[in-house]
This record gives structure tokens, sequence and C-alpha cells, in this order.
């Protein structure tokens, strides 16, 4: 099936998905409307891009039927440099047509849960884990994303040894999951006197966030727990049992093992909102194990691991000394490690997606 034959089908399912979200038994019941809006828009998308490519061969067809059969040959003329201009552009719109119609990863709209903890280096590593943070949270500031934390706990000489947070804004998680792995940092602490260079590391978490409709949990075997929370607050910290803690225990449908999933939120002064983020994580939390298989089963049919999601793959180096960045998967360096560090990742992020990109093509062909 050729390209224009492709197009023309995603004509017919666009048509069919637009009828069907103003179908009332499709609009009662959520998970389907979601399912439903989420595919129509993806198919909108591709068919702006397919459209220009549908246009632009047309209007070479035409400027060639005048240049071969019209007899003024000011008309010849015109269609000539038309065609000089157009055919330039057909392959780069075909090129552009090719990545629209690969399948799209159904979580890359989702917002997301970003986990970041301190890894081996101690010290050094829970404040490498705090740059880590301020670094995407300025990047969250240049994409006009919003992000909150749920929980940390601070490192004895600064940083965080774990800090989670929410992040929501447009196709978070299709931007954001190549962040997922072990970042490493080599430079010279601020405890060493004799200077030198020491390494130490961070793992970075990106989550899916789940809707509450793809994940079942029985609210009635949660466990719950109150306490106070910690650190500056006033009078309402010390006298309001406002931080939540909640035990559940969960069975693996893909092992059938049972683990107890433990998770507090001390967000807001407000306790049932901050049990309601404690359940939003927990759903995720959950989706997130779910999802491993096809995480796993993705990382087995791929070459590279540009944005698995493998948690324990060594992604990253950031040299201070050198000034050096250095993204492993695809043996990306560049030179510009303040800026980067100042939330300029994007440059980084468009290189992981083109590798991708270009591995997905060369699968479909």
């Amino acid at each position: 099936m050729n390209i224009l034959d492709k197009i023309e089908g995603l004509e017919a399912k666009y048509h069919e998905a637009g009828l069907a979200l103003s179908d009332p038994s499709v609009i009662s019941d959520q998970a389907r409307y979601v399912r439903i809006n989420r595919e129509y828009h993806e198919i909108e998308r591709v068919l702006l891009t397919a459209r220009r490519y549908k246009t632009a061969i047309s209007n070479l067809d035409e400027a060639k039927h005048i240049l071969y059969n019209e007899p003024d040959s000011e008309l010849r003329e015109m269609a000539k440099a038309e065609i000089e201009q157009l055919e330039p552009q057909i392959p780069a719109l075909e090129e552009e047509v090719k990545l629209a119609l690969l399948p799209q990863d159904p979580e890359d709209s989702k917002n997301v849960v970003m986990e970041i903890r301190g890894g081996t280096g101690g010290d050094e590593a829970a404040l490498f884990a705090g740059d880590l943070f301020r670094m995407y949270c300025k990047y969250f500031d240049i994409k006009g994303w919003k992000y909150s934390v749920s929980s940390f706990t601070e490192g004895a000489s600064g940083g965080y040894k774990e800090i989670i947070f929410n992040v929501s804004g447009e196709n978070v998680y299709g931007t954001l999951k190549y962040e997922s792995g072990v970042h490493r940092v080599q430079r010279v602490p601020v405890t060493e006197t004799q200077g030198r260079v020491h390494t130490s590391a961070a793992t970075v978490a990106v989550l899916p966030e789940a809707d509450e409709f793809e994940v079942h949990i029985n609210e009635g075997e949660i466990k719950w727990e109150t306490f106070r929370s910690g650190g500056a607050g006033g009078q309402n910290v010390n006298k309001v049992e406002s931080g939540v803690r909640l035990r559940y225990m969960w069975r693996n449908p893909n092992t059938g093992t049972t683990e107890e999933i433990l998770i507090e939120c001390t967000e807001t002064r407000d306790q049932p909102k901050n049990k309601e983020r404690a359940l939003s994580r927990l759903r995720t939390q959950i989706y997130d194990r779910e999802h491993q298989k096809y995480i796993d089963d993705i990382a087995q049919r791929r070459k590279t691991m540009v944005s698995t999601g493998d948690r324990s793959a060594k992604i990253r180096t950031y040299n201070y000394p050198q000034g050096r960045i250095t993204d492993h998967r695809i043996g990306y360096t560049i030179y510009n490690l303040q800026a980067f560090m100042d939330g300029d990742i994007q440059g980084v992020i468009d290189q992981l997606q083109i590798a991708e990109n270009a591995e997905r093509l060369k699968a479909l062909e």
C-alpha cells in the first residue's frame, strides 16, 4: 500500500471517529470516549501533514500538464517555474508524512509523575539530584508546563535524597520519557579539599500518569495513616495532621506476586487534597508496574534504548571540568553544560527523537 492509499484510509477513519464522538453511547462511556477522542486528534494531526503533501503532488501534476500541453509560452514558463519550486519539496513532504504515519505511543499525550533519587556518591549524589530538579524546573518554565512537588527527603548537605513531583502540559510524557535512566556527574564536590574529581549519580524515573478508569483499586483495602507535616509553616503544621500515608497490597498480574506499596503525601495543608493526590500517585505506580511488560517488549524489539524507560541504564554524563554533556544512547556530545543545567535541554531531546524516528522508520521499511 502506497502513502496516498494510507491517507485515503485515514480520511475514512477520521470521519468514523468524528461520528462516534457524537454518539450518546460513546459519550456515556468515559474510557471509550477518551480513547476515541485521542485517536481522532491523532489522525487529525497526521492528515494536516498529509494534505499538504497531496496538495503539492496535485499542483505538480497540474503544472506538468500545462508545461506539456499548453500552447501559450507564458503559461508554460509559469508552469516550469512552479515545477522547479515543487519538485525539491515533494521528498521532504513525503518524509514528513512517513514520520506522521508512524504509530504514536498512546502514553505520549499524558501528564507525568517524575522521581529523582540520589544514587551512588552520598552527599554529592543528593546535591546532583537537586541540580537535576532545578534544571527540569527551568525547562518546565520554558515550555509553559505546570509542576508541583508531592514529597521530598533532603540531603544532609543540601539537594535531595529523593524528590517526587507531578508535571502537566502538552505532550509531557512524549517529551520527558527520554529522561528516564541513570544520570552520572563528574565534578569536584564542594566537600573535596584537594580538588579531585568525583563521580556520582542520580536516577530519574518518568511515569505516565494513570487515568482513574485504567487502574482498578479496591479502596476498602487501603490502610490510611495521618501525621503532622514537618518543616516551616507555622502553627497549622504543628497542630494539624495534614500529612497522609497509605499502604496498599497489590498483586502483580504479570508475575502473580504480592507487594506492599507505601506512599506519603504532604503537598498541601489540606488532608483531603493530600489523600486525593496520594491516590493519584498510587494509580500511577500500579499502572507503571502493569505497563512495564509492554515497555520490556518494546526494549526487546529495539536495538537501542532511546525511550524505553529503562531506569537502570546509564543514559547521560555531565562532565563539569570539561563543560561537556554526553548522551550515551546516541553518542551525542555538546559543550554547553551551564546552559543545559539552566533548562536548555530541548536540543538533546530533539536529537533523541530524531534517532528514535529513524530507527522506527527503518523497522517499518
